[in-house]
């Protein structure tokens, strides 16, 4: 990773597991040997509410403990949000917006108020369903993010997913498969 420190906000809402695959990102980071931040910002914490979840990535001990207000990256969970949210407030140009839709970057960039950076695409929808038989957008999401910003070496994070899964969903075995075939697709299918 050529940068010091790469910073990444997450934009859902509640019960579409932002939050967990802030967390599940901050785990594999660290298992890469990363220091790591991960912390979830609510509003009126009911399912269905937006909420933002971010993560700081370093190769040095980060000292900084605040929102995260300039991203390097930013996940939308869900699309919704473009609407109602400033999802690219204070992005990076040099950075990258993943977008959680079937539409490709084209059609979305009309909706991100001008952000002039890289645009990503990935249908988390259809990944999930297909491969869980319901919708669990924040695996494929946790891909693709990998995927953009390289913050975690694409290997090493399939590696250390399946060892956090087969722990995790060590009694559903099923579980397990389907969250990995929806890691690989998601690495497949973003597009951008």
């Amino acid at each position: 990773m050529a940068k010091q420190m790469i910073e990444i906000r997450w934009h859902g809402r509640g019960g579409q597991g932002a939050k967990t695959a802030s967390q599940l990102l901050a785990d594999a980071a660290f298992m890469a040997g990363s220091y790591v931040q991960s912390f979830p910002e609510y509003g009126p914490e009911r399912s269905g509410a937006p909420i933002t979840a971010y993560n700081r990535i370093s190769q040095e001990r980060c000292l900084v403990h605040s929102n995260i207000y300039e991203p390097d990256y930013v996940a939308v969970v869900d699309e919704t949000l473009l609407e109602s949210v400033d999802v690219t407030a204070g992005l990076k140009k040099e950075g990258a917006i993943i977008v959680n839709t079937a539409k490709t970057p084209d059609e979305i960039r009309p909706l991100l108020k001008g952000y002039a950076g890289r645009v990503c695409t990935i249908d988390a929808r259809h990944i999930s369903t297909t491969n869980l038989g319901a919708y669990f957008p924040n695996t494929p999401m946790l891909a693709a993010v990998v995927a953009v910003s390289g913050c975690v070496e694409r290997e090493q994070f399939l590696q250390d997913m399946e060892g956090s899964y087969r722990h995790k969903f060590a009694k559903k075995p099923q579980v397990v498969e389907g969250n990995l075939k929806c890691l690989h697709q998601a690495m497949q299918e973003v597009k951008g």
